[in-house]
């Protein structure tokens, strides 16, 4: 029998007289806001135009690093001896984490050059010490822009320095930000830290801040990287964390140093300000209860193979229903990863999303005599 089950957590959303949800233009020439658990994009301006990132390269530096430390084939103690090519770029008038020649450095040590003070000496060093040689390090990072559907983006280097061959989009950066947030949040906490300090080796100890302004303003802001380029002008990866919500904005062609961080923050705020994220259902987690037949259990946990969340306008008024269709009682035996209904999503009376509901566990048929006895109640009594 083809059942629907209409679930407990039926949204009704009414904002009626809040005038929270307005239009918004930001003074930069290309921008992006997305909402993080849902992917929808919240704001777009000239997003798919070619740009030149700058050291928001370096996102993708550091993502390739964590994923090697991840596989065990480095680790943030290895330690990585400074070549002259790595050197010198501390030398060139560069954003530089002033490593010395022939010195030590540890992986971790590098990465926060990196990231909190946006060393192109340290990315050179990084990528030496990883792969061999810089050209060999890009490889790897653009087969992760591959992988991660950056359609409109080349690296040519692990730094940003300017390359007409080094080329992305903010649409492209937003997906690597966002990857780097979901799949690396443990290494994305260097990304909020404020200032770094160097004891180098020879010389007195450095200590320098991070160059995201928006850090310093206590607005929720835990990252990600800023960029300057004199072709581009200033550019800004950006990522808020609220209560329940993350959004990530990204922003190039900002006029000045106070332009990037006040429209920045501008977007940021109103993103939070003016839309509500919803959870419906998260990958692996128990998502709902079916009743079995015959199985050694009378319950069934289901989950779903992805995230589902939903991001809508405070503006409007909203009514999201969740309904599981299947058919009931699932007769055992139930293997785990198995299909047994679908799990459908209406928002305003329209179909948004479906996907199908799986059985997260393992369920037994009960022996012959139980599954007799649960037989003949049935028919007598019509009650499974």
């Amino acid at each position: 029998m083809k059942y629907f089950k209409i679930l407990n957590f039926l949204l009704f959303f009414l904002f009626l007289n809040q005038n929270v949800y307005s239009k918004i233009d930001i003074d930069a020439r290309n921008v992006i806001l997305v909402d993080h658990l849902s992917g929808k994009i919240l704001y777009e301006k000239n997003a798919d135009d070619k740009i030149y990132p700058a050291s928001m390269t370096k996102i993708m530096t550091t993502i390739v690093a964590f994923e090697l430390i991840k596989k065990g084939e480095t680790s943030l103690d290895e330690m990585i001896t400074i070549s002259e090519n790595a050197w010198r770029m501390s030398q060139s008038g560069y954003s530089s984490m002033f490593i010395m020649l022939n010195d030590q450095i540890s992986v971790e040590d590098l990465l926060k050059g990196i990231i909190i003070v946006s060393g192109n000496d340290a990315c050179v060093a990084l990528a030496e010490g990883l792969s061999g040689t810089e050209k060999d390090f890009v490889i790897l990072m653009n087969e992760k822009a591959v992988e991660l559907g950056m359609e409109n983006t080349n690296f040519s280097n692990s730094s940003g320095i300017g390359d007409a061959d080094n080329f992305s989009t903010v649409r492209d950066i937003a997906i690597m930000s966002s990857y780097l947030i979901k799949n690396y949040p443990e290494f994305y906490d260097y990304y909020k830290e404020k200032e770094f300090t160097w004891d180098r080796t020879g010389g007195d100890p450095i200590t320098q801040g991070n160059r995201n302004p928006l850090l310093y303003k206590n607005i929720g802001v835990d990252g990600i990287k800023t960029g300057f380029l004199t072709v581009e002008k200033y550019s800004l990866a950006s990522s808020m964390k609220g209560e329940k919500r993350r959004i990530i904005a990204v922003g190039n062609g900002f006029k000045t140093k106070n332009s990037r961080s006040r429209e920045s923050a501008r977007l940021l705020n109103w993103g939070m300000r003016s839309f509500d994220t919803i959870k419906i259902a998260k990958k692996d987690e128990t998502f709902l209860e079916l009743d079995v037949w015959l199985g050694k259990k009378n319950k069934v946990d289901t989950t779903v193979n992805e995230d589902i969340f939903l991001t809508i306008p405070k503006r409007k008024k909203k009514i999201v229903k969740v309904i599981a269709e299947y058919d009931g009682p699932i007769e055992a035996p139930i293997t785990k990863g198995e299909i047994l209904g679908t799990l459908n999503i209406y928002v305003s009376d329209k179909l948004f999303k479906q996907t199908n509901i799986l059985s997260s566990e393992n369920i037994k048929r009960t022996n012959i005599f139980s599954r007799l006895f649960n037989s003949l109640n049935f028919l007598v009594w019509g009650d499974v």
